[in-house]
């Protein structure tokens, strides 16, 4: 969002640090999946930005995105988000899709989910008190940030350490 996580900060004793920010509720909505290749092991990240919320169409071009850089045959480990579901619905439909198998995380459990993670580290982490300009400085940031996450094997690795799957 254009308005700022408002993170803890320090700034010298008795100057209190002030966000001067508007009030703009302008935002993006970002669709990822963090990717383990099962033959070489190999981790890659792989998202897309939308200026609006995301619906289950976005949710299916993602997914058709990640046919193309990935390869046909997917295991898509998906939360029980509404999108996630009716995409689910309209996948199993799809001859085109046969290759493209879904497993469910249970309810409500961010923490054994990795791209969780991604995003925690994202908006709490590296945009901690960030105010960017409009919302084309934030698209141009975001994108920075995971295409820099996407170098970053180390971290993708911890993500999912953190959420207990051995790789």
């Amino acid at each position: 969002m254009l308005q700022p996580v408002v993170r803890r900060t320090w700034a010298p004793r008795g100057q209190t640090p002030i966000h001067a920010s508007w009030d703009r509720h302008d935002r993006l909505s970002v669709i990822g999946g963090v990717t383990l290749s099962p033959r070489r092991r190999r981790l890659g990240c792989y998202f897309t930005i939308h200026e609006n919320n995301v619906v289950t169409r976005d949710v299916i071009q993602f997914v058709r995105y990640l046919r193309r850089h990935v390869g046909p045959r997917l295991l898509l480990v998906w939360d029980r988000l509404n999108q996630h579901r009716s995409a689910a619905a309209w996948l199993a439909r799809q001859r085109y899709h046969r290759d493209v198998v879904i497993e469910w995380l249970p309810g409500y459990a961010p923490q054994l989910n990795p791209q969780e993670m991604v995003w925690n580290h994202t908006k709490y982490g590296e945009f901690a008190n960030y105010i960017p300009e409009n919302i084309h400085v934030l698209r141009a940031d975001v994108a920075l940030s995971l295409h820099a996450k996407r170098r970053r094997p180390d971290l993708l690795r911890a993500f999912f350490h953190h959420a207990g799957l051995p790789l």
